[in-house]
């Protein structure tokens, strides 16, 4: 089972020629065979813009899902904004 939950592109300028723009997506996966029979994992994928299928792919077991959820938080609080639900 594989259900995609959200995706979209960064919010970097596209002319930058240094620094080329990603995009990400979350699913949540049970097909990691490593992982565990059965395990669902969040599936968070990085990828270049225009470069599909060669970005880096995490795993996330549900506690380190939300020690990610909870660093995005702390970063958002940092620059003054909330940190949403």
């Amino acid at each position: 089972m594989r259900r995609s939950i959200d995706d979209a592109r960064d919010d970097h300028p596209a002319d930058d020629e240094e620094r080329p723009g990603a995009s990400w997506a979350v699913a949540l996966e049970d097909a990691c065979d490593e992982c565990g029979e059965g395990e669902l994992r969040v599936v968070l994928t990085l990828e270049e813009v225009g470069r599909p299928g060669l970005g880096v792919i995490a795993h996330l077991a549900p506690d380190t899902a939300r020690r990610l959820r909870a660093a995005v938080a702390a970063a958002l609080k940092e620059i003054g904004e909330p940190p949403g639900a």
